[in-house]
């Protein structure tokens, strides 16, 4: 009989951080890979070493030993040292699709420049895989994957197969169904050390028929053993039934797939079972306000800053590609799958808010220079004028609220047509001598405007036809008053073209879609329940309590302007101040949660919710019903749509005896929005917040969107949907994970006519989630205030439009529009929204198109069936 061949492939697990800190890691980090230096340099038969697949980790170190680049780099050369194809081990299910690229895009390129990188998708420890990763992997010429999480036993019996993304494309995977950290420790005594192969490969040969089979060597920064060889040795002395060899994770795979000759199962999508391997289902909602910010963040960079560069590449200048990456990395370290999870320490996710301040504060300078430099530009008649910029390619009308600096005085807002513009003052502060005594004129002989007053005014305007990627100006006629006047009653009805929307005796919603005549009751009900979870779960309490805000309504009014009407609606809920309390049936807390529901000229309902939250251990959740009794719900994934049922009936009826480590709920996540349909209408969540849904009720017919969720541990024993082992360190408390204080969360609500596409959810997404910049360019303000810049010479257009796309339900979606990273073009990525549909791609001039990558060539489609993205390189004229 043959020998079966086991591949050892050698490795570190290396988090960033957890319950440690990024600088304890990185100082570990630091002796950790000068100590691999030393072993392979010192040890020929040691063939090869994985780095974790992270590129960042040899970043971070030649930041310290830049002495010792060019020793790294030919050991990574000769792939000695196996680094890429991350730049992090991103999560995959609640980070926008663009931070998902960008991590692969970043993590090659660095492992490339350094000598290889590994054209492997491996995935050690992410907790579930996305289900397009087969098309990202494919399009950054990855052809093979290997990971842990997110298979059952049920599923797939053998540990290989091929794993069919939603577009429809493949990789050749294989699971590592006891993790990485499998092999991590070896019995060197001679006379144990048979039986101990032998009880450790019993397992591995039971799940494969394979001649090839794994094993994989090392754990959680585990020191590199030097004597590895000399061990290795000594297995094939001591056993002779399996050829033991060192190998590197890809050689072990390409083996496996030799060896089938194809003939494999196939899996398709999302992988997030977690029968053997916990998947944190509920880790979507987990710190809250980090997931906020990293929201916030995500957005402002993919969908204001980089086409507003993009906008200023077309002017001629320059593209600050240096700072967009470090912006872009500083997410990627905050992207990990412990640190986007929040199932760290307190001390190390301040050290994650902290990222998320440098990126946004970085970010939103970046832009503001950006805008300015445009802006100084274009010709200016008014002493007030105003750069509006739209960074979609379509042309929008959009409510934009933005900072002026004003002086006090009746004005109409005008666009470049001297078309007055509806605008409302939603707050202003006089700061005369603040501002003008920063100002710096450096011709003092020249003349400038001076205001006699200078207040500092928040105001929205309702824009019209801003042009498609591109820029307009606005500016102020003091010849007559063209601010609305806000009216504030007592009323508990607001409508608009599309909705009536009534305040119930209850205190809940009633909206009547006019386009159907049909009322819907019982919206926007908040619920609290207990969290007896951790940082990794949430899960209820055996002796839980549901608080709701039905008849917790104090007070109700109504504001309308010529721009919007709102309701203004204020709860208090007596809940449980711990979960003490809750099991007692006690609920003594007061909780405030004041809530505004915003109509504008649109179909999109926007709602904000303040709450201030003094308890502990709870999660709040907001449901919308339905008329539709759903099996299935649909969200927007990585570059599409993905349809899920709305239970989990077989798993549930099983997880409890075959000891499941997770129990299987339907507790989902989303890019941006979660929708239920039939074939003629249909309702859609739109989240500014928390990436997490569920659909409850008893016919399966109400969207239940999580908010918050707190908890006081790191890890916990044996919670009613985590039986067993604490996840995480059980003696870690984490009182910050408690998000004592006011808390604050936005998202829409849309009812619509007609089939799923029609309703073009995706589209809506993108707009709602873009910020609209706007730069006043008034001479008084250049100096301290802004810091001080030299004249321009105004020769740019007074309006600009670089790119129009047209943006139909038959349409391809744009994604991102950037500019290219190592070329002097543009990368527009665009990708089918649609369910069952293909959507067309765009016919631009000087376009070809391109992977990921945004080098190698691809095809030429005019479509792009469900789920499929494309990337153009478009070449300046």
């Amino acid at each position: 009989m043959n020998k079966k061949t086991v591949h050892v492939y050698t490795h570190t697990h290396w988090d960033q951080e957890w319950y440690f800190t990024t600088s304890r890691s990185r100082i570990y980090l630091f002796s950790h890979i000068k100590n691999v230096l030393r072993v392979l340099e010192d040890n020929p038969d040691f063939p090869s070493y994985l780095l974790d697949a992270q590129s960042s980790l040899i970043e971070s170190y030649l930041q310290w030993a830049p002495e010792d680049r060019d020793r790294l780099h030919h050991l990574i050369a000769e792939q000695r040292l196996i680094t890429g194809p991350w730049y992090t081990q991103t999560d995959q299910l609640v980070i926008h699709q663009e931070s998902v690229v960008r991590n692969l895009y970043y993590g090659q390129r660095i492992a490339a420049e350094a000598g290889h990188s590994l054209p492997l998708g491996y995935v050690p420890d992410c907790f579930g895989q996305g289900g397009n990763m087969p098309q990202i992997y494919r399009q950054f010429g990855i052809r093979h994957a290997l990971f842990w999480r997110g298979i059952a036993d049920n599923t797939l019996h053998e540990t290989e197969f091929l794993w069919q993304g939603d577009n429809g494309d493949k990789v050749f995977a294989v699971q590592m169904p006891w993790g990485y950290h499998y092999g991590g420790l070896i019995d060197e005594t001679p006379a144990t050390m048979k039986a101990f192969l032998d009880e450790k490969m019993a397992p591995i040969e039971a799940r494969s028929t394979r001649q090839h089979l794994l094993y994989p060597h090392g754990f959680d920064q585990a020191p590199v053993r030097e004597n590895l060889p000399e061990l290795v040795r000594s297995f094939n002395e001591c056993d002779s039934a399996r050829h033991y060899q060192i190998s590197s994770p890809l050689e072990f795979v390409q083996a496996v797939e030799n060896e089938s000759g194809g003939e494999v199962r196939v899996l398709q999508g999302e992988l997030t079972e977690g029968k053997h391997s916990r998947v944190h289902k509920t880790i979507f909602s987990c710190r809250a306000d980090l997931k906020l910010l990293n929201n916030e963040v995500e957005a402002l960079l993919v969908n204001t800053l980089e086409p507003v560069l993009a906008i200023g590449r077309g002017l001629g200048h320059d593209y600050p590609s240096r700072i967009v990456a470090d912006i872009w990395k500083l997410m990627f370290y905050n992207a990990a799958h412990d640190s986007i999870g929040g199932c760290n320490s307190d001390d190390t996710n301040r050290d994650i808010a902290f990222r998320y301040k440098q990126a946004r504060d970085l970010a939103t300078n970046l832009l503001e220079s950006a805008t300015r430099q445009i802006s100084i530009r274009i010709p200016r008649d008014h002493d007030y004028s105003f750069t509006v910029f739209n960074p979609l390619p379509n042309p929008v009308t959009q409510q934009i609220t933005f900072e002026a600096w004003l002086p006090g005085l009746p004005f109409t807002l005008r666009d470049a047509d001297g078309n007055a513009l509806p605008c409302v003052i939603e707050e202003q502060e006089d700061l005369t001598q603040y501002v003008l005594n920063q100002t710096i004129r450096l011709n003092p002989g020249k003349p400038y405007h001076r205001p006699e007053k200078v207040f500092r005014t928040r105001l929205t305007v309702a824009a019209r036809d801003l042009p498609a990627l591109g820029y307009t100006r606005w500016h102020l006629d003091f010849a007559a008053d063209g601010i609305s006047s806000r009216q504030v009653d007592a009323g508990t009805v607001i409508e608009n073209a599309a909705y009536r929307i009534e305040v119930e005796g209850n205190g809940l919603l009633a909206i009547t879609h006019k386009a159907s005549g049909k009322r819907y009751q019982r919206q926007m009900l908040l619920v609290e329940n207990g969290d007896d979870g951790d940082s990794y779960n949430y899960s209820p309490p055996r002796q839980d309590m549901f608080i709701t805000s039905e008849n917790a309504l104090v007070q109700a009014s109504r504001q309308q302007d010529d721009l919007r009407q709102t309701l203004h609606l204020e709860y208090l809920l007596s809940v449980p101040a711990s979960l003490e309390e809750r099991a007692q049936g006690i609920a003594s807390s007061p909780m405030k949660v004041a809530a505004t529901v915003t109509l504008q000229d649109d179909d999109l309902i926007r709602f904000r919710v303040d709450v201030e939250n003094d308890v502990l251990s709870h999660r709040l959740c907001v449901h919308f019903a339905t008329d539709i009794l759903a099996n299935v719900s649909c969200a927007d994934q990585l570059f599409g749509v993905v349809t899920r049922p709305v239970q989990l009936s077989n798993a549930l009826a099983v997880w409890e005896e075959e000891n499941w480590h997770e129990k299987p709920i339907a507790i989902e996540p989303m890019q941006s929005y979660v929708n239920l349909h039939d074939d003629q209408h249909g309702f859609t969540l739109h989240t500014n917040g928390v990436r997490e849904y569920e659909i409850v009720g008893d016919g399966f017919d109400t969207i239940a969107v999580t908010l918050f969720r707190t908890f006081g541990y790191m890890g916990k024993e044996n919670l009613l949907y985590r039986p067993g082992r604490a996840s995480g360190e059980s003696v870690i408390a984490t009182p910050d994970a408690q998000l004592l204080g006011s808390l604050s969360f936005s998202f829409g609500w849309r009812i619509h006519s007609g089939s799923f596409n029609q309703g073009q959810h995706a589209r809506v997404s993108k707009q709602l989630l873009t910020t609209f910049p706007v730069y006043q360019d008034s001479d008084f303000l250049n100096g301290r205030l802004r810091f001080c810049l030299n004249d321009e010479v105004r020769d740019y257009p007074e309006t600009l439009s670089l790119l129009t796309l047209p943006h139909g339900e038959n349409d391809a979606l744009i994604s991102t529009v950037k500019c290219a990273e190592q070329e002097e073009g543009y990368i527009v990525r665009l990708y089918n929204p649609n369910l069952e549909q293909a959507v067309a791609l765009p016919d631009l001039a000087n376009a070809r198109p391109v992977m990921l990558d945004e080098r190698t060539p691809m095809p030429v489609r005019q479509q792009l069936q469900q789920n499929d993205v494309q990337t153009l390189y478009i070449t300046r004229d």
